[in-house]
């Protein structure tokens, strides 16, 4: 069973876009859905994974002869969290990072 969200979508739909821009549309949803619990959720988990990783990325290309390789083997970790988040998502599973996770559900249901 799907709920309505402030934005008038189905909260899955707005989950999904949540992580649809990596970090900027989970900040972004952070800030439009006030209600929606499980939009809450998944905006504040995609800014904090999305934050971090870009910020890894960032700073391992500056490592000196390797570090563009590095950060490309990153990236793609990401884009393949990135696809995973989306995906469950969709289905409607709260799919909690071991630590950042935690802290997002305990920010929003408690």
């Amino acid at each position: 069973m799907t709920y309505k969200t402030s934005i008038g979508f189905n909260e899955n739909i707005v989950a999904v876009l949540c992580y649809l821009g990596f970090w900027m549309t989970g900040v972004l949803f952070l800030f439009v859905e006030k209600e929606n619990k499980f939009v809450r959720f998944h905006a504040i988990q995609s800014a904090m994974v999305f934050m971090i990783l870009t910020a890894i990325v960032f700073l391992i290309g500056w490592v000196p002869y390797v570090g563009w390789l590095l950060a490309d083997f990153v990236g793609f970790f990401s884009l393949f969290l990135w696809a995973l988040f989306m995906f469950m998502a969709w289905r409607g599973s709260r799919l909690k990072v071991p630590v950042i996770g935690k802290i997002a559900y305990n920010y929003v249901y408690q």
